[in-house]
């Protein structure tokens, strides 16, 4: 059955979900579309189903790839060298030889874009010793991100008992990805290039890098058993969504199905700024060098928005009358709250942009002086 749900707020606001129509022409039976910054779900049909995921497997390899790389335990330039077991595994690949050496650049590469079975495996060596000790680290990593009905045999996707997923994990993993490790958009929104200098030609196998306006990625997946599989992202106006399709009859199925599941995010859905109704007044400091200070948000607030709701945001300030210094840069001093139709999305602090040091014993003396001149005259 399909429905449109909504999960939990991340980073940014979550709001309530109107019933739109659903996306037309999902016809793959398992696909979720999840929006990246907040990881709320748009959309979703039996994304909880478990089913194998052939090469979309490789989204968690190069989840831990790139951790590693970002964490400085792996180089972009290091050398990595193809071992018997990493050349043996058959259907997509570069046709690696056994002991040939190439760059984590280049296997990168090689993995997002044609889903080379022998680099992902060369990888998963390289950085874990082998490919069963990387398996186990996808395990531990896919329980950290709270993916519940996935089981990882293999870094490739090759069918073997019991490796199995669902939609929603793997926009989980694929929004851990994209979210965390930007880099990785360098590749995997390559359409056509090349290795060995040249001599290997490369083509993408997601073919919405060629034709949907804003496609970032992801990755593809096939096998007899699990048939067409994609995790799909794309980004337009400052927001990126994630379409997941499983289990697809056809190539076209799962090009089509996550096709129809962004226009569908794109056209209903928004990441909106969202600004104070009013100026923010100053707060009185007692006892600072200066009288005031003037609180600032202490973060930006954008909200993943229903673009029918676009008129129905309103904020509220709730301010300290006075504070008494010393007053650290960065104190609280009140609150945003952000509403949407009259319910509470957000709340967002209100800070001291710069410290307010407090007044010396001398200095106290001197205003007090001061203000009893002002008083006589």
């Amino acid at each position: 059955m399909k429905r449109i749900a909504a999960l939990g707020l991340a980073l940014l606001c979550l709001l309530p979900v109107t019933a739109y129509a659903a996306p037309a022409e999902v016809t793959a039976p398992s696909a979720i579309l999840m929006e990246k910054t907040t990881g709320r779900v748009l959309y979703e049909q039996d994304a909880e189903t478990q089913y194998e995921p052939a090469s979309v497997t490789k989204v968690m390899t190069l989840l831990l790839v790139m951790e590693a790389i970002d964490s400085g335990s792996l180089g972009w330039d290091d050398m990595v060298t193809a071992s018997t077991h990493a050349i043996s595994m058959g259907g997509s690949q570069i046709w690696l030889k056994e002991n040939e050496q190439m760059t984590v650049r280049d296997m990168v590469k090689a993995v997002t874009v044609v889903s080379a079975n022998d680099c992902a495996v060369a990888l998963a060596e390289h950085v874990a010793g082998s490919e069963a000790a990387f398996v186990e680290r996808m395990n531990q990593r896919a329980r950290e991100l709270g993916m519940e009905h996935t089981t990882f045999v293999n870094c490739t996707g090759l069918p073997a008992a019991g490796h199995l997923t669902c939609a929603h994990d793997i926009a989980r993993m694929s929004r851990e990805l994209v979210l965390n490790h930007p880099a990785i958009r360098e590749y995997t929104t390559i359409w056509m290039d090349t290795l060995r200098d040249g001599a290997f030609q490369l083509s993408n196998t997601n073919r919405l890098i060629f034709y949907y306006e804003g496609a970032t990625g992801l990755k593809t997946g096939f096998t007899d058993t699990a048939l067409y599989c994609l995790s799909a992202t794309a980004e337009r106006d400052g927001m990126e969504l994630i379409a997941v399709v499983m289990h697809a009859p056809t190539s076209n199925d799962r090009f089509e199905s996550c096709k129809n599941l962004l226009n569908y995010g794109f056209a209903n859905y928004a990441i909106t700024p969202v600004y104070p109704d009013q100026a923010i007044p100053p707060v009185e400091v007692l006892l600072g060098q200066r009288d005031t200070v003037q609180p600032v948000t202490a973060r930006e607030c954008s909200i993943l928005l229903e673009k029918s709701k676009s008129g129905t945001v309103t904020t509220r300030l709730d301010l300290a009358p006075q504070v008494e210094a010393p007053v650290e840069a960065g104190q609280k001093l009140g609150e945003l709250t952000v509403l949407v139709d009259g319910q509470q999305v957000d709340v967002i602090d209100l800070v001291a942009p710069e410290e307010v040091p407090r007044l010396s014993v001398g200095g106290i003396f001197k205003r007090f002086l001061n203000t009893l001149f002002l008083q006589e005259g």
